[in-house]
């Protein structure tokens, strides 16, 4: 989805959203101070960056910091405890570059927001003045770190729309909220094509298994985090969709053909680098055709300055995956690991196990010559520039009152719910068993059960104790295939002679294991708002418009297909 140069509206949504609301109200490229703390003051010169000028203001950064400070820019860090407070001697002695966020550090939107302003407000007292990028895993769906706001579906059910509209909502929503509570970068979107159904990792955090369609809606998710003023992180380069392992748990192994990597795995990926999207994850994967030292790519020299940098010309941030991950532990030791993944070209080592370890080792490095300064100051000023870029040089704290009114509004619930209604996917409908008839008994079970049960009862729906009392069994399902509790259940409810209707709420492969079943509904998210969208799709409330964004294994199901009353 990449832009031409030429067209006027492109190149002013290339500005950054900060910039853009700057140039449009003083018609100059001052940055606003702010009065109520000092962290927009990055620097020993106190001077604001140039909003026309990240690079410069990089450079000017960079020129000023020691050897401490530059290492810590390429750490990113997980904060201890729910306080600024409590990080005041991590701050002080690492001064990384950003923190990532997890549920154990968040409670509410004040919380939250307090933390934010005093992380900022501490880094800004120390050392270079840098601010921090602060980050969190809000992909939406299953991995969501926020315990406020509002909820979307997960990527594929945002596939099975096929309106990047819907991505552009989802990321401006998530962006708009971030924001609000003072985080400023977003560990998404995932660009990952699954095209294997027994992905233990990826499944419906990808949009589907066609690399057109996860371009489309992952290019809408850049540009629409972008827009917010939040950096998006373009995950897991070379490619995690057509992996059997989990790389928190050990090291997937790929032996795709280079041709059959650059046809399905590349596209998205290679659409990024031409938008420039800020940021690019490595993904903790050997694949053999880009490499074939047995490292993972976030080691590879070959994978991100051969691949990523040369070849495909990426000049943004290049950021590792999560260092305490077991696929990147299998051949060296954390500290070893951190100074590879510096070789090999990446910028940003997140969430290295031990950090005191993880900067002694670059210190080394450095000191021996193996890191060279050329090759630090360029990571550094990579970082610097975004962090420029995107108006985390020059930021303001946020408002805890605003933040209040912006999280989880209304009109963000119903942007979620807009999404959840228009992915609902009927693959099976045998003897036009949905809709549901008017006030029909129906007996629930399974995943969801409750709340689609609740939703049915408000549309005049008798909800019954047994599938032999009921017109119609309704059992939820979340990644059945290899469960035999939940394929037990499905088949229970048909014992009585009852048709049953599976609502799948993971990946919609389950149907491949449940051929007698009369209806089949994929909603590709186990959330509230896909729950009860569900319901309503059961009903015919909502047309069930979906369309596969997957091929079916084992069945006649393809990509694209999907039934409606």
């Amino acid at each position: 989805m990449s832009q031409s140069a030429a067209e006027p509206s492109v190149i002013v949504r290339k500005i950054p959203m900060p910039y853009r609301r700057l140039l449009a109200s003083l018609g100059a490229g001052l940055l606003l101070l702010s009065s109520a703390c000092n962290w927009e003051s990055a620097g020993d010169s106190g001077a604001a960056p140039d909003a026309d000028d990240p690079a410069g203001a990089a450079e000017e950064l960079l020129a000023d910091m020691d050897l401490e400070e530059k290492i810590g820019q390429l750490l990113v860090v997980v904060p201890q405890g729910t306080t600024a407070e409590e990080n005041a001697g991590i701050i002080e002695e690492y001064q990384p570059g950003g923190f990532i966020y997890f549920p154990e550090n968040l409670e509410d939107v004040e919380q939250i927001t307090g933390m934010s302003n005093g992380l900022q407000e501490q880094a800004a007292g120390t050392g270079a003045g840098v601010p921090l990028f602060l980050g969190i895993d809000q992909e939406q769906g299953m991995v969501s770190r926020l315990p406020v706001g509002t909820r979307f579906p997960d990527a594929m059910a945002v596939g099975a729309t096929r309106d990047t509209g819907m991505a552009e909502s989802l990321a401006g929503v998530t962006a708009a909220e971030l924001a609000a509570m003072g985080i400023n970068l977003d560990y998404a979107p995932v660009a990952d094509v699954n095209v294997n159904a027994d992905n233990p990792v990826i499944g419906i955090r990808s949009f589907g298994s066609d690399p057109d369609l996860v371009t489309e809606m992952a290019m809408a998710e850049v540009e629409a985090f972008e827009e917010g003023g939040v950096v998006p992180v373009v995950k897991h380069f070379p490619g995690h969709g057509d992996t059997d392992v989990d790389s928190h748990t050990g090291l997937p192994r790929m032996e795709t053909p280079r041709s059959e990597w650059e046809q399905v795995d590349l596209p998205p990926f290679e659409s990024a680098v031409e938008a420039d999207a800020d940021a690019i994850m490595t993904a903790h994967v050997f694949l053999s055709e880009l490499d074939d030292s047995g490292e993972p790519s976030t080691l590879s020299k070959n994978v991100i300055e051969g691949v990523l940098r040369d070849e495909l010309g990426y000049e943004g941030v290049v950021t590792t995956d999560a260092l305490n991950m077991e696929g990147v532990r299998q051949t060296h030791d954390d500290a070893e690991i951190a100074v590879r993944a510096i070789e090999a070209g990446a910028d940003q080592l997140l969430m290295p196990p031990d950090a005191a370890e993880t900067v002694g080792a670059v210190r080394e490095a450095v000191d021996e010559g193996r890191i060279s300064e050329d090759r630090l100051d360029a990571s550094v000023r990579r970082i610097l520039e975004l962090k420029a870029k995107r108006g985390v040089l020059g930021g303001e704290p946020a408002d805890a009152a605003a933040a209040q009114e912006t999280v989880g509004g209304d009109e963000h619930l119903a942007a979620a719910q807009e999404v959840a209604d228009a992915s609902m996917t009927l693959l099976r409908n045998e003897g036009g068993v949905l809709p549901l008839a008017e006030g029909a008994a129906v007996f629930l079970a399974g995943a969801g059960a409750e709340e689609i049960g609740a939703e049915l009862r408000e549309l005049g729906y008798q909800v019954t104790d047994s599938a032999a009392a009921a017109d119609v069994a309704v059992v939820g399902t979340e990644d059945a295939r290899a469960d035999s509790e939940q394929l037990d259940r499905v088949d229970a409810a048909g014992a009585a002679g009852t048709p049953v209707v599976v609502v799948a709420q993971g990946t919609p492969y389950d149907i491949g294991e449940l051929p007698d079943v009369s209806g089949y509904l994929a909603t590709y998210s186990s959330v509230d708002v896909s729950r009860t969208a569900a319901a309503r799709a059961l009903a015919g409330e909502v047309q069930p418009s979906g369309r596969l964004p997957v091929d079916i294994p084992g069945t006649d199901l393809e990509y694209g297909d999907g039934l409606e009353y």
